[in-house]
């Protein structure tokens, strides 16, 4: 596994190795030691979550507040654009987004830990996400910063409008929302 660090502190991006051949492909898409050796911390999953949406659908920035959730993102199939951002107002990064690329295709991974919010938008006609998570669901727990804010100023690789919930509508700027240590 190849482990790149991105532009903000704690977020990275995992490459599996991949064996193919004219059969097919074989891939280890998760193994806990090397997972926690790449990030440099110990991490429990709990859930695992699978999600599909379609072209133009935009997930997000969601995260929880009282019970805060490690994620660990990839495509199934399809292509996103994945994005945390830093809500821990103590960090050197408090308030930047990061955003790549996940696809069926390159097999890559996103770890995003707790005290960021995440979302993605869909890039091809429909799209596969499996996600692990390192608490359980907590809609009471659960909040959702704005998407477009202009202060974290995400630059969404999106044609036209995207496709969004309610919650993702009115998601709050980061101005207003609350915030991790």
């Amino acid at each position: 596994m190849k482990i790149a660090a991105t532009n903000l502190t704690d977020i990275f991006v995992l490459e599996p190795t991949v064996h193919g051949d004219e059969r097919g492909f074989f891939f280890e898409s998760f193994n806990q030691k090397r997972f926690e050796e790449a990030v440099g911390r110990k991490t429990q999953f709990v859930q695992d979550n699978h999600s599909r949406s379609v072209k133009g659908v935009l997930r997000g920035l969601h995260y929880q507040i009282g019970q805060p959730q490690g994620k660990l993102i990839r495509a199934l199939q399809g292509e996103i654009f994945d994005v945390a951002v830093d809500l821990r107002r103590h960090s050197a990064t408090f308030g930047k987004w990061s955003g790549t690329i996940l696809s069926a295709e390159n097999k890559k991974q996103m770890w995003v830990p707790e005290g960021f919010a995440h979302g993605f938008a869909v890039l091809s006609e429909t799209a596969e996400i499996l996600y692990k998570v390192t608490d359980y669901y907590a809609p009471h727990h659960e909040r959702s910063l704005l998407w477009n804010d202009p202060t974290v100023a995400i630059a969404w690789p999106l044609d036209g409008t995207p496709i969004l919930s309610v919650k993702d509508r009115n998601g709050a700027p980061l101005a207003q929302a609350e915030l991790f240590p």
